[in-house]
């Protein structure tokens, strides 16, 4: 009930400070930060910027991927990452349906997740929620959720272990670290999933979940970050 009145209610756009109905950026904040310069478009499988005219980008040629496509809804740069940043780390919760809103508006532009996709957060280390209090992932989870009128399945994924914390570690020991990282519950066979997560850098985490979850029976699985690192 709080999230539905919230979403209606006044308050501010979080980048410009214009005012603005409900949870979400005014209309100029939004296509600034969405649009790709250029016209140019992502590439369906990791979400990069695509070179120009080309059909997907030099990382994901002849790469083998857990999962089939990537949502993003902006690029993790300036002055976007500063909705991540109020989440995680000034834990304004009042971001997460934001991004989900941001995020269901790039699904639907993309054509929109499988009827009845389950929805299922990254969960976040001991240590991460012990800081934070919260899982930014399952926030926006949670809301998107709402925002797309799907199911939600908090607990179908589960760490098997801890990790140090990805900001501190390079791409090759990111990649070597979210191995194995993942178990996932039976409730999701059969089932088309959507790993929902705050930021994709290298994609070994979501390539850790996705495998998880497939090895679990999963009909397929898509990947649903609110950003995307360049």
């Amino acid at each position: 009930m709080g999230r539905r009145v919230w979403s209606r209610i006044g308050c501010d756009c979080p980048l410009c400070g214009a005012r603005v109905a409900g949870a979400r950026l005014c209309s100029g904040c939004e296509t600034d930060i969405t649009a790709l310069p250029g016209g140019r478009s992502r590439c369906p499988r990791c979400a990069l910027r695509l070179p120009a005219l080309a059909p997907a980008c030099p990382a994901c040629l002849g790469g083998s991927w857990a999962y089939g496509r990537t949502f993003a809804a902006f690029d993790y740069t300036p002055p976007a990452d500063a909705l991540i940043q109020m989440l995680k780390t000034r834990l304004r919760l009042s971001m997460a349906p934001v991004l989900a809103r941001l995020l269901a508006a790039e699904i639907r532009r993309g054509g929109g997740l499988p009827e009845g996709c389950l929805l299922v957060p990254v969960p976040a280390s001991r240590a991460s929620l012990r800081l934070r209090g919260m899982n930014p992932a399952g926030e926006i989870a949670r809301s998107l959720a709402a925002e797309l009128a799907l199911p939600l399945a908090r607990g179908a994924l589960r760490r098997r272990r801890e990790t140090p914390r990805q900001t501190s570690l390079g791409r090759r020991a990111r990649q070597t670290g979210a191995t194995g990282l993942f178990a996932a519950s039976s409730r999701v066979r059969g089932r088309h999933v959507a790993v929902v997560d705050d930021v994709m850098t290298t994609g070994s985490t979501v390539q850790a979940a996705a495998s998880a979850l497939l090895a679990a029976g999963a009909a397929s699985v898509t990947i649903v970050v609110a950003a995307r690192t360049p």
